[in-house]
């Protein structure tokens, strides 16, 4: 398995978990987290040995922080053309993150700001530890959220709760983020991971193939015309049947037994 300077990578069975590994910054986003996270998302869909696993985790190293922000001491003497390049950067890992064939489940554990709370909206859902503080306080630093705050943060609590939100610059308690459909719950942080792992291990006993194909009818339907959203659904529906995983779940649900699902 690759080693990387800013993050680690550990699987067990289908699941593998990526952690930002940078504690003494509060594991704030660098141009060399960008690259490294970008590079392991990239092995795990072409992975050199093996099946590429069922789900990933995201989280942040230590109990402080999921990502504290961007690191501002390198933002800090940026030009705007270098500004632009680390946007972009950012960008295009958050849509990597959407368009991975995997559900990437964003485990908060401490503070998600900035470009930790733009991440952690890119992952298909997120779990939050009891102490996480969420927000996007660019606006204190004379910036506004450079990773697609402004735009997925809108779509997932609705325009006049983004903007109170970016305007203000104020961080909210994990509670107000689940309140406002920011977050999909809130646990103790001693059972974070545990949980995570959990709902994890439910993703992945399922089948790959479907679980790709929703994913991605979800994500591609959401911003359609319902009559073309579904239209995507009806023939991602289509496809899957003739596959193993589809006569084996149908055979096994007869049959009264587990499926196995072999993603194919």
């Amino acid at each position: 398995m690759t080693e990387y300077e800013t993050l680690k990578v550990e699987r067990s069975d289908e699941i593998v978990t990526l952690t930002i590994n940078r504690p003494e910054k509060l594991n704030a986003l660098n141009q060399t987290v960008l690259r490294e996270l970008s590079g392991a998302l990239h092995a795990l869909r072409f992975p050199r040995t093996g099946e590429p696993p069922r789900v990933a985790i995201l989280t942040g190293a230590g109990n402080k922080a999921f990502v504290a922000g961007a690191d501002i001491a390198e933002m800090q003497a940026m030009t705007p053309t270098e500004a632009k390049a680390f946007a972009d950067a950012g960008h295009r890992l958050g849509v990597q993150i959407e368009q991975a064939e995997i559900p990437v489940i964003a485990a908060v554990n401490g503070f998600a700001l900035g470009g930790g709370c733009e991440l952690a909206l890119c992952c298909d859902f997120i779990y939050a530890a009891e102490n996480a503080k969420l927000g996007q306080p660019e606006v204190n630093l004379g910036l506004i959220p450079g990773f697609g705050g402004t735009q997925r943060l809108t779509r997932r609590v609705g325009l006049a709760r983004a903007r109170e939100l970016v305007y203000t610059g104020r961080n909210i308690s994990a509670r107000e983020a689940l309140e406002m459909g920011l977050v999909n719950r809130v646990v103790p942080g001693e059972e974070l991971m545990q949980q995570v792992n959990e709902v994890a291990r439910a993703i992945a006993s399922k089948s790959p193939l479907a679980i790709a194909r929703s994913k991605r009818a979800m994500a591609r339907g959401y911003d359609a015309d319902l009559a073309t959203a579904n239209e995507l659904e009806a023939t991602a529906f289509a496809t899957l049947f003739g596959s193993h995983d589809q006569r084996e779940g149908c055979a096994a649900f007869v049959e009264k037994r587990r499926p196995t699902f072999l993603g194919r």
